[in-house]
């Protein structure tokens, strides 16, 4: 009653199997005991013994009723080892060969796979019915996976919809947009420069740009341009995108604050892409702090990632805001798209980097790019990840 099996070292490629005494793996072979064999051991060692210590006993008795003592003692011990086995394989074994192919089933996709010994009242019946609400609950989540599988392809579809009816009609927006800002300008040339219809004309030309910038947005949401990643200096692309976000608080009481290593290895990103992230964040910085208020944009290198870190002293942001800011279209801003962050955390992804976000109400936000260093410069200047 013993089983030749295969066991696998370690790190080796699985192969497993189902066989009759459980799983069944390779290459190298072992010998087994059943547990069968491991349960009648002990027993027949006990019955073995009491033999001999009988045999001691009957010494002194005549051959004859000896011989007939002897052989009547076999006999029950016989019988009892029969008994044990007979009785093992209908209250251990039949169960344990249920549970092995219904293991087996579950393994193979089915989850309607139940034990029938799960209404004992035992060991064995807490065994059937912890599998069988452990198989309930597996085909639970499974269900569950499948239906928000669905709504997913199902929003997928529907924004992949959106998008190319969002770019058809930014195409037909821009044309006779770029039309209108042309005789915004020829108007402004011909009216007198003291003439009240220039402030009117200014206040034209910004809502048209404005709206060319949410034309842009949707058709780069729309329509998303591969980045074109070099190797190039991260410091350069965030000065850049302060000098651009200066400009735009010079009317409010807002600081500045830029930390930037002279150390800082060359970077992999599109600098023009990565220049509208920064600039995108440091605006929405601009947007939330209402009077005086500080913006600071720290520039560091955590192990093999580039980060730039965007934290100013607003209001923050609500808990259950937070979790859908970098959904498309979701906005708080009356006069926002909700474009830009899914925007930026796209091109962040395509650039191999990520973008995270902490925030406390009351304490200010702090937005981290990550991105990942040139290869050429990341072995010989790569520091502890923090």
């Amino acid at each position: 009653m013993a089983e030749v099996t295969e066991s696998k070292p370690v790190g080796a490629p699985s192969s497993a199997s189902f066989g009759e005494g459980g799983i069944v793996d390779a290459p190298h072979r072992h010998l087994r005991l059943t547990w069968q064999l491991k349960t009648m051991l002990p027993v027949v060692a006990a019955l073995f013994n009491g033999l001999i210590l009988f045999v001691i006993a009957t010494v002194s008795l005549a051959g004859p009723e000896r011989h007939t003592v002897l052989l009547m003692a076999a006999i029950g011990a016989i019988i009892v080892c029969a008994v044990m086995v007979v009785t093992l394989a209908l209250v251990v074994r039949r169960p344990m060969l249920e549970l092995e192919n219904s293991i087996q089933r579950v393994a193979e996709g089915d989850l309607k796979a139940t034990v029938t010994f799960a209404d004992r009242n035992d060991d064995i019946g807490d065994l059937g019915r912890n599998f069988n609400l452990m198989v309930t609950q597996l085909r639970e989540s499974r269900k569950e996976i499948e239906r928000l599988h669905a709504t997913q392809m199902s929003r997928a579809e529907h924004l992949a919809t959106l998008g190319e009816l969002a770019a058809g009609l930014a195409h037909e927006i821009r044309n006779p947009l770029a039309g209108i800002a042309g005789v915004m300008d020829i108007i402004g040339r011909d009216l007198p420069a003291t003439s009240p219809a220039q402030d009117v004309l200014k206040d034209v030309r910004e809502e048209v740009l404005r709206i060319n910038r949410i034309v842009t947005d949707l058709l780069e949401t729309a329509r998303p341009k591969a980045p074109q990643i070099q190797a190039a200096d991260l410091n350069t692309t965030v000065d850049h995108a302060l000098m651009f976000a200066r400009e735009q608080a010079k009317s409010k009481p807002i600081q500045f604050r830029c930390e930037k290593p002279d150390d800082l290895p060359l970077v992999a990103h599109d600098p023009s892409q990565v220049h509208q992230v920064l600039l995108n964040l440091m605006l929405n910085a601009i947007q939330a702090i209402d009077g005086p208020g500080t913006i600071i944009i720290t520039v560091e290198q955590r192990g093999l990632m580039a980060a730039v870190v965007v934290a100013d002293t607003g209001p923050g942001i609500p808990p259950e805001t937070l979790n859908n800011i970098f959904r498309p279209f979701f906005t708080t801003k009356g006069h926002g798209t909700g474009l830009g962050l899914s925007l930026a955390k796209r091109i962040i992804e395509d650039h191999g980097g990520r973008i995270e976000v902490s925030s406390m109400p009351g304490h200010g936000c702090t937005f981290t790019v990550l991105l990942p260093v040139a290869q050429s410069t990341a072995v010989t200047s790569a520091a502890p990840v923090k």
